[in-house]
């Protein structure tokens, strides 16, 4: 994407040195899209209207030239590329959930701000998988990156409602198709960092399998910073999503983030001036590398503390609101560093997105004893 972008001949001298910079200063080394033309070696551009070859869609094979599609054909992309990427999430976390299957599931809660259709990816899993047509249904849509949180807490609100619920959630998100050739500095920012990606959990009252590995979700809380509503935005324009994505968004986390966090933490005790040292494992969203460094300083995290989320950015960007869920799966699959038979470990999760608003968590890693409590397997 660096050199794609750098080889636009309408890039300023500026441009191109803020491009350098920013891809080289991501700490990403591997990104996923839906648009295969991005690829060098792809069939679009090596093999233009040749039979079984897609048009190309952000690249001219001609002269390399970025396209600026107009907004509807990058929705008619997301409508055909969300359907298989949601319910190969949605069948992952069934299979890791210790039992539970399509034929338990009651709900079903969406969320993605990437694109739109309706009936929409929530229609889309109850057909597809087969659930009853009684299934209950809610979409949780166009929030940006913390949208995973009001999503499980929709989630965790059905199952404290109805013990006996099974709830699939499943956040998708395709920034790539937004993708725009810009001066901007805010434009190449975004271009560095976002990326596509799919991922569900599933959140049950009933109890999980004795010894399963399970996150409880304890505690969820939101706040508006008093600043930085102009600094991260998401409009639609006519060529693409339009993300804003100031320089400013990591000071402004790292100067709110403790006030932010405060609420959440007094639930078990704590503060952030103590929190890094009474609980041990944190998921923060990697807005981008910068804002990771701005959240690990001002909470004084370690680096232990801080690699599931460096690991995930580094593996596959920012996915927007996928990103948390691909973190706390990581958790839930380290058998490593997970808590013996008896035993458990408090998280703190936390997302960042357009307000400035900050959502956060409290969750408990543990393994199962066949309790009944909220909680939820990731995938």
């Amino acid at each position: 994407m660096r050199d794609l972008l750098l080889a636009q001949p309408e890039r300023s001298r500026l441009a191109r040195r803020l491009i350098s910079a920013a891809f080289d200063a991501s700490a990403i080394d591997t990104r996923h899209t839906v648009v295969s033309d991005l690829a060098p070696d792809s069939p679009e551009r090596l093999d233009p209207g040749a039979d079984g070859v897609a048009a190309p869609f952000f690249v001219d094979p001609a002269d390399g030239h970025v396209l600026s599609p107009t907004t509807r054909p990058r929705n008619d992309r997301y409508v055909a590329e969300v359907p298989g990427l949601i319910l190969d999430a949605a069948r992952g976390a069934l299979a890791a959930s210790g039992g539970l299957g399509t034929a338990d599931v009651t709900h079903v809660v969406t969320a993605s701000c990437t694109g739109f259709f309706a009936p929409g990816p929530d229609y889309v899993l109850v057909r597809d998988l087969g659930l009853p047509a009684t299934t209950r249904r809610l979409h949780v849509g166009f929030m940006g990156c913390y949208a995973a949180f009001p999503a499980l807490s929709a989630a965790r609100s059905i199952c404290v409602e109805d013990p006996d619920a099974v709830v699939l959630v499943v956040c998708v998100e395709l920034c790539s198709l937004h993708l725009e050739a810009s001066d901007d500095p805010d434009v190449i920012v975004a271009s560095s960092v976002f990326a596509d990606g799919a991922a569900a959990a599933v959140v049950a009252g009933r109890p999980a399998p004795a010894g399963h590995l399970v996150l409880d979700l304890d505690t969820l809380r939101t706040t508006l910073t008093p600043v930085g509503e102009q600094d991260m935005a998401w409009t639609i324009g006519d060529h693409g999503f339009e993300m804003v994505l100031s320089r400013y968004v990591p000071s402004i986390i790292s100067e709110h983030i403790r006030g932010a966090l405060d609420p959440v933490l007094a639930e078990i005790g704590t503060s952030t001036a103590t929190a890094h040292t009474e609980v041990p494992r944190w998921a923060v969203h990697p807005g981008g590398r910068s804002v990771l460094d701005k959240v690990q300083d001002a909470l004084a995290l370690d680096d232990t503390q801080m690699a599931p989320s460096r690991d995930v950015l580094r593996e596959h960007g920012n996915m927007s609101s996928a990103t948390i869920l691909f973190i706390l799966a990581r958790m839930l699959h380290d058998a490593a560093g997970s808590p013996a038979p008896g035993e458990s470990q408090q998280v703190c999760a936390m997302a960042f997105g357009p307000g400035l608003t900050v959502e956060s968590a409290l969750l408990t890693l543990r393994r199962s004893d066949g309790d009944e409590r909220v909680s939820g397997d990731e995938q």
